[in-house]
């Protein structure tokens, strides 16, 4: 059966204005999200940057999304005033943290970050401040596989003395050799950044941070963490560096302070183990 071309005509323009009016549609609601614009943009100068200084500016947009509230650094900051002269460690780094160096002068300031960016063109400003680019290689995603390990192996207890040597899947061996001799008086927990499945957490710093804390031959450690809002910071916190332990808090930071005399024990926390649904 044939149709006459005067008749398809108008079925053809039919079609040609719907598709038209769906296309539209389309561009309406994609224009509407300016999330989805700002995630498109943001990957595509991810993508074309051409130069060092180009992607610097985008990695820094993106790390100001963890800075320290004003009211977060004061506590930070507090606490370092009333120990300086001290031993400070910080896992990550943020350009406010130099503050810290100057605050602890005389003392040790030493910050291990994975991020190139942040720290190439930093300069430490002082013979006690040592800046170490290390990579960590854990996403976050492994992170309850990583618990439910070090609930279960005697290698990962507190009692482990020699952390280098550990076996332990949460043990970061391969710091630079400084973070191992040193007795820390203050360690901050604010790196890797952790804002995904994919990118690194910070399963093993905590624990290290636990770790180190305990083997000091000082009074106290303290442990601060920092983005406890999220569910890995607040799981391995809890976990290892025990509510029992925590002083203070302000905002999405959280003060442990750690002694050494826990470090003979053979379980973190004296509380009944936290439980995670």
């Amino acid at each position: 059966m044939q149709f006459p071309c005067k008749k398809l005509l108008p079925l053809l323009i039919f079609i040609l204005s719907c598709l038209s009016v769906l296309r539209l549609l389309k561009l309406a609601i994609t224009s509407s999200d300016p999330s989805s614009q700002a995630a498109a943009l943001l990957s595509s100068l991810q993508r074309e940057c051409s130069s060092p200084s180009e992607c610097s500016k985008i990695q820094s947009n993106a790390a100001n999304a963890t800075l320290l509230s004003p009211k977060e650094f004061m506590l930070l900051s507090d606490l370092v005033t009333r120990k300086t002269p001290c031993n400070l460690l910080v896992f990550g780094f943020q350009p406010q943290y130099l503050d810290l160096s100057s605050i602890n002068a005389g003392g040790i300031t030493l910050f291990l970050e994975d991020n190139h960016y942040k720290i190439s063109n930093i300069e430490a400003g002082s013979n006690q401040t040592r800046i170490y680019k290390f990579k960590y290689r854990v996403p976050a995603k492994k992170a309850y596989k990583l618990l439910k390990h070090a609930r279960g192996n005697p290698t990962c207890s507190p009692s482990i003395n020699l952390l280098q040597q550990s076996t332990c899947k949460l043990a970061l061996r391969d710091l630079p050799q400084q973070v191992y001799e040193l007795k820390w008086d203050v360690i901050v927990v604010d790196g890797p950044i952790g804002d995904s499945p994919e990118a690194p957490g910070r399963m093993s710093t905590i624990y290290t941070a636990s770790m180190l804390a305990r083997a000091t031959a000082r009074n106290m450690t303290n442990v601060m963490v920092h983005d406890v809002h999220r569910t890995i910071e607040k799981w391995f916190s809890w976990e290892f560096l025990c509510e029992e332990n925590l002083v203070s808090a302000k905002g999405k930071l959280w003060n442990f302070r750690i002694s050494s005399d826990q470090s003979n024990s053979t379980r973190f926390c004296s509380s009944e183990t936290v439980h995670i649904q």
